[in-house]
């Protein structure tokens, strides 16, 4: 209601000027009194690339579109090509370690700001499967393609197949079938997968998975990486999550999607990834000295956690105009 209407049906009502008058001097020292503590609205962080392991170009790749005003989305697809052709990380892309019969198999996601996903598993011959899994997002009415379906339709959108096994990754292969161990060995050090998440000018925000998995499956094995809110989870208007490490464990928890939540109810990323981490290991008899977790997360206003199970994970964040690796939190520090 306007001040001129107000007084007017005050001293209609009987009310006289001066206490009117008194009320509305003492209605503006509250609100000047409030103003006061009010704890000011944190300004959003633009634009902003976090992602998991040690990938400056991959993340100075993102922040480059998001600086010449690209979408989010864009960022995390053309920063995840980045290291899918980075044959040496083996790890993701070409190059990757194979499963236990030699066969390298790719799996992807990428969800967008309005929470639409898009994702690829078990894919053969074909390198850039972020791209693909974009591809399945927005030219199909599926979420999911899986397999010798995922690469025929790749191909069909113009992808070439190639050899994914290099000669490096084939050694290490033929090296461990020497003793061929059934249960996989985590490498703590340096595991597996590229998580991505990026914020545009726009504050949109969106994320990319994408990942070999885990050096000498078996045939078939996928883990958390394609899966929406176990690898990836995006919504735009608390923020997103990625994670790293043994994707069985990250699934049992849902771990992407569990984080969101977490700060969607109030924690910040970092507390966020605390609880997430603590959801894992906090399980009673639970081993988890030869596995490694890890999470990255940023919400709206561009605030970043990062938390693991162990020493050693680390990531790349790109604010302020600095791109920077920084060494992870962790929780088993005895």
């Amino acid at each position: 209601m306007k001040r001129r209407n107000f007084l007017k049906k005050a001293s209609a009502t009987g009310f006289g000027l001066v206490a009117v008058s008194s009320t509305l001097i003492s209605c503006d020292e509250v609100i000047s009194s409030e103003k006061k503590i009010v704890t000011p609205i944190l300004q959003p962080v633009r634009p902003l690339v976090i992602a998991t392991w040690n990938t400056p170009l991959a993340v100075e790749t993102a922040a480059k579109i998001l600086q010449n005003g690209g979408s989010a989305l864009d960022a995390v697809e053309q920063g995840c090509r980045v290291e899918e052709a980075n044959e040496k990380g083996q790890s993701v892309g070409k190059g990757g370690l194979p499963d236990r019969d030699g066969n390298v198999t790719l799996d992807a996601c990428i969800m967008d700001d309005k929470g639409n996903y898009g994702a690829v598993l078990g894919v053969k011959n074909i390198m850039h499967v972020i791209s693909v899994a974009r591809k399945v997002m927005e030219d199909t009415p599926h979420v999911m393609l899986v397999a010798e379906g995922a690469e025929q339709f790749a191909v069909s959108k113009g992808f070439k197949r190639e050899n994914l096994l290099t000669a490096a990754s084939k050694k290490k292969w033929e090296k461990w079938k020497v003793k061929a161990a059934y249960k996989p060995i985590i490498n703590i050090e340096n595991h597996d997968t590229i998580g991505m998440l990026a914020i545009d000018a726009k504050g949109n925000i969106s994320g990319a998975c994408t990942t070999s998995g885990l050096a000498y499956k078996l045939a078939g094995r996928v883990g958390d990486s394609p899966i929406i809110g176990g690898g990836l989870f995006v919504d735009n208007e608390i923020g997103g999550a990625s994670a790293t490490g043994l994707g069985e464990e990250v699934l049992k928890t849902v771990g992407s999607f569990l984080i969101v939540e977490l700060m969607r109810q109030g924690k910040s990323p970092q507390e966020a990834c605390e609880e997430a981490i603590g959801r894992i290991v906090n399980k009673p008899g639970k081993d988890f000295k030869n596995f490694q977790v890890g999470y990255i997360a940023v919400n709206k206003q561009g605030e970043t956690g990062a938390y693991s199970i162990h020493e050693w994970f680390s990531y790349n964040l790109f604010k302020e105009g600095e791109n920077k690796n920084i060494k992870s939190d962790y929780f088993n520090k005895k």
